[in-house]
């Protein structure tokens, strides 16, 4: 059978394209790849064309609209995930017209269709406190619960995508002073990130226990499941939803403990440009809702403007606790010199 255009566009665009001319991540190739799946079985089931007939001029601007309702009306996922499967089709389509010259006022069509906006959820993040409760709560009499506790405390001082806590390898954690880690995010961006005395000699026994810190060892995943294989995202979740359970939290996530990170931070007058670069944000814009959603530092600005008729001094912050370890202030310190 003759190999479609849309074939051959589409294998050439995640088999080429992608990782080679883009250097795009596996994730997102294979985030690219459901979208595809989905779009195949949407042709064949709801359109009547079969994968091996389906042709570039069949997605027609009203097929991908109707692509788009099917997968937010019907199937009842969020105006998030209609977007994100909307991204992958318009990035194959910018792709197409680079290819196809005479596709190109179809593409133009298909790239027009607009994302729709969503309401922007309140910022959650967990409170030092619950921070305290929830790293504290692995047994550490176990040699699970210390690697539980290992991952947990890694997970939250460094404010960790959980993608990239699951990649991290043993050669990714730097002992020698300045500790850090090497966090490798999305787009293969790669930032290091500093880490607390008390997270260094959680690792640091870690490490020793599991003769991770023996020659040879470098290339070894970082955090391991029972039968010694790489933990994945959802063994990291599992994990995590154990313990939330133990803490009696709701509604937890892996980025939840990173939006917590974030919070305190911010809540410690640390400079933006810094947090910016210590949880890879491309904008500062993005890291800018960590303020906004700040009731203690809205309070605060309320409290110094309330003062300040009496008292032009600024206000102090005088409350000391994990997150303001003088190493992690020192480091951040050095990072804008």
């Amino acid at each position: 059978m003759k190999t479609t255009d849309f074939a051959k566009a589409l294998a050439s665009f995640l088999t080429v394209e992608l990782p080679s001319v883009r250097n795009v991540s596996p994730n997102t190739i294979l985030s690219y790849r459901d979208t595809f799946k989905q779009l195949l079985l949407f042709m064949d089931e709801q359109k009547g064309v079969k994968t091996e007939r389906l042709q570039i001029s069949d997605l027609t601007k009203d097929v991908i609209t109707s692509f788009l309702y099917d997968i937010e009306i019907v199937k009842e996922n969020s105006i998030s995930t209609r977007n994100q499967r909307l991204a992958a089709v318009h990035a194959l389509f910018r792709y197409i017209q680079t290819q196809e010259p005479g596709a190109i006022f179809q593409c133009q069509q298909v790239l027009s269709i607009p994302f729709k906006k969503q309401v922007k959820k309140a910022v959650r993040f967990l409170t030092e406190e619950e921070i305290e409760r929830l790293l504290s709560a692995p047994d550490q009499n176990s040699k699970k619960g210390r690697r539980d506790m290992a991952l947990l405390c890694l997970l939250y001082d460094s404010a960790a995508r959980v993608q990239e806590l699951a990649d991290l390898r043993v050669k990714d954690i730097r002992l020698s002073t300045p500790v850090q880690v090497t966090l490798t995010g999305k787009g293969r961006k790669i930032r290091v990130v500093p880490l607390m005395e008390k997270t260094t000699v959680i690792i640091v026994n870690y490490l020793r226990e599991n003769r991770l810190d023996q020659p040879g060892m470098e290339d070894q995943p970082l955090f391991r499941n029972s039968r010694g294989e790489k933990l994945t995202r959802q063994g990291v979740a599992y994990i995590l939803s154990k313990y939330t359970e133990i803490c009696h939290l709701t509604e937890m996530s892996p980025h939840r403990v990173r939006h917590s990170k974030a919070m305190h931070l911010t809540e410690a007058d640390t400079n933006p440009f810094f947090i910016r670069d210590f949880l890879g944000h491309a904008d500062i814009k993005t890291t800018g809702i960590y303020a906004k959603a700040s009731v203690k530092m809205k309070k605060a600005a309320l409290d110094k403007l309330n003062n300040s008729k009496q008292d032009p001094l600024p206000v102090q912050a005088n409350d000391k606790n994990w997150n303001t370890d003088q190493n992690l202030m020192d480091w951040l310190n050095e990072l804008g010199r």
